[in-house]
């Protein structure tokens, strides 16, 4: 540690035990007095980091002004307010506490001090938030007895799964954080109380979101008249605040991801090789591990109840083929149009020109099928392993020949090799059916895993569920770096805190236009990949390394998580 660090350290030390005297019982009544419900907490923070990104890059200085170098950074004091949701009140800051206010810290504190501060204050105040969610969904929902006497108990084990353990783990959680709160209203650290509770308690949320299918499944299924006419009543009472009662379901999900997040603000913003970086470190490569879990029984669920659906619609013409496999996943299907024959003038005015195809592309197989008379069944004409897939792009070349391009099967079940010609419906789908079926083609941008030191990159600013195997479903406040981009409105991208990949639309993201900013978010990027990698070395900058494709778990309800990664090798 230098001797800046040192002295750094000291003088917190010093403020710290300074704050220690008069507000013992600080942080629980600042708990206490949360009113707002997670599901506001967090559409409003996130609508706070779109607005604080924006103001940065107002801000900042353009290259040539001396501030891009690796390591620095341009910080503004959190001075945005947070307007709630159906409430007038904004969501508090650290620095506006009255204790702290009264403290003197704020003039004694640099602000690099102050920032810290407010993101772990964040993480206390968004838990205690999230606590009083959950506190809703079971008294007003679970333990309701118009609802209980609607359902059976097994419908009611489906719906709630383990919710009931997943408060406990929160309960613990927040009543270790108001515990630190009491000692100071200096936080000194939060990430050591994660690490702990993710290593201790935080396993309950595995099994609760790998559960989502049937809670989901269960949820369609109560069609009820007296489940539709309790759950309408109970939507309507004012502790719900117009929400659904899905969201509340959702919770969880939200949350473990969430907390990540939190955790990666934190490590952002420590000290390099101080002991809140290593207690960052800790805590987010736990919990990346407890995301990664979730993910992965979900999928695992999801991806064999939707092979055994594909398996049974499928006619072998040629030879068969077994679909059923756990190391298999279905990445995109759809029709697209083959068109036939050679390219002459009399066939372009041939009403035989287009002949329908259905595609199945799996993560390694691809099924090339048309349907049946009947329309409910596929007859399967040639299959190829994803790796013996080639495709090219053809030039516009009219109206005949536009959104089309070639598809070569190297070698097909039966050893040799197979041509079609594709039409597609629109530019936006070709790009997506060349990508899907050649993910390693290259893209109009380049992505963070290169030496490119910039590219373009966007902020969402409207969430988005995925509709198809191959889109990414991304939240508020995301960052993707752009690796290609359509003029019929859509673009794909590659998502900067885990580096997970997909489509979606245009019209949820704004670009990022400032290249400082564009180079400060790669930066906190590459240091949070060094924390998942490793651990106890020097973080630094290591321009071209691939930022891990790790899974997120998505917000959106009804659907499934997000499946984005289903198109990754």
């Amino acid at each position: 540690m230098s001797s800046k660090q040192a002295d750094q350290e000291n003088s917190n030390l010093r403020l710290l035990n300074n704050g220690n005297s008069s507000q013992s019982t600080n942080g629980l009544s600042i708990i206490k007095s949360i009113a707002f419900l997670y599901q506001e907490y967090r559409d409003t923070s996130k609508q706070q980091e779109i607005e604080q990104r924006r103001q940065r890059e107002n801000l900042s200085p353009e290259v040539g002004s001396g501030t891009g170098a690796a390591g620095s950074s341009v910080a503004y004091p959190p001075t945005i307010q947070l307007q709630l949701r159906n409430n007038a009140r904004s969501l508090s800051l650290w620095q506006n506490l009255e204790a702290v206010q009264n403290s003197g810290l704020l003039m004694q504190l640099p602000q690099k001090e102050v920032i810290m501060q407010e993101a772990m204050f964040e993480l206390v105040t968004s838990e205690a938030s999230y606590y009083k969610s959950l506190e809703i969904l079971e008294t007003h929902f679970l333990r309701n007895p118009i609802l209980f006497n609607t359902l059976s108990q097994s419908d009611m084990h489906f719906l709630f799964s383990n919710i009931e353990d997943v408060m406990k783990a929160s309960e613990r959680f927040l009543m270790d954080l108001e515990h630190r709160m009491e000692e100071s209203i200096l936080i000194s650290d939060v990430c050591d109380i994660v690490y702990n509770h993710a290593v201790e308690h935080f396993s309950v949320f595995i099994l609760y979101v790998t559960n989502q299918v049937y809670q989901e499944k269960n949820y369609r299924l109560q069609q009820k008249f007296a489940f539709r006419e309790a759950m309408a009543l109970l939507e309507k009472h004012p502790c719900v605040r117009g929400l659904s009662f899905t969201s509340f379901l959702i919770l969880p999900f939200q949350r473990i991801t969430r907390l990540k997040l939190l955790v990666q603000n934190i490590l952002k913003k420590a000290e390099e090789n101080s002991e809140r970086e290593a207690n960052a470190i800790k805590a987010h490569q736990r919990l990346e591990q407890i995301v990664k879990e979730c993910n992965e029984g979900v999928r695992k669920m999801s991806r064999t109840e939707e092979l055994i659906n594909i398996e049974k619609k499928l006619e072998f013409k040629c030879k068969s083929v077994p679909i059923i496999s756990h190391s298999r996943w279905l990445l995109k299907k759809g029709e697209v149009q083959q068109m036939s024959g050679p390219n002459s003038t009399r066939t372009m005015r041939s009403r035989k020109l287009y002949q329908p195809l259905y595609l199945f592309l799996f993560n390694n197989l691809l099924l090339v099928t048309k349907r049946s008379s009947s329309g409910d069944k596929f007859q399967v004409l040639n299959s190829c392993t994803r790796a013996m897939l080639r495709t090219d792009d053809l030039e516009d070349q009219g109206q005949v020949l536009a959104n089309v391009f070639n598809l070569r099967l190297l070698e097909n079940q039966e050893d040799r090799e197979v041509r079609y010609m594709l039409k597609t419906t629109s530019m936006s789908d070709k790009l997506r059916w060349m990508y899907a079926l050649t993910p390693n083609r290259r893209t109009r941008f380049m992505s963070t895993s290169t030496h490119q030191t910039d590219s373009p990159q966007v902020q969402c600013i409207q969430s988005y569920s995925s509709q198809e195997p191959d889109e990414l479903s991304i939240e508020m406040a995301d960052v993707l770096n752009l690796l290609e981009r359509t003029d019929d409105g859509w673009m794909l991208g590659e998502r900067l805190h885990d580096g997970e990949r997909g489509w979606f639309p245009s019209r949820v993201v704004e670009e990022i236009q400032s290249k400082e900013v564009r180079a400060q978010n790669l930066r906190e990027a590459f240091r949070i990949q060094q924390a998942q990698e490793g651990g106890s070395s020097r973080i630094g900058i290591r321009p071209g390394r691939r930022t891990p494709k790790t899974s997120s778990v998505s917000s959106a309800w009804p659907g499934q998580m997000d499946n984005s990664s289903k198109g990754k090798q």
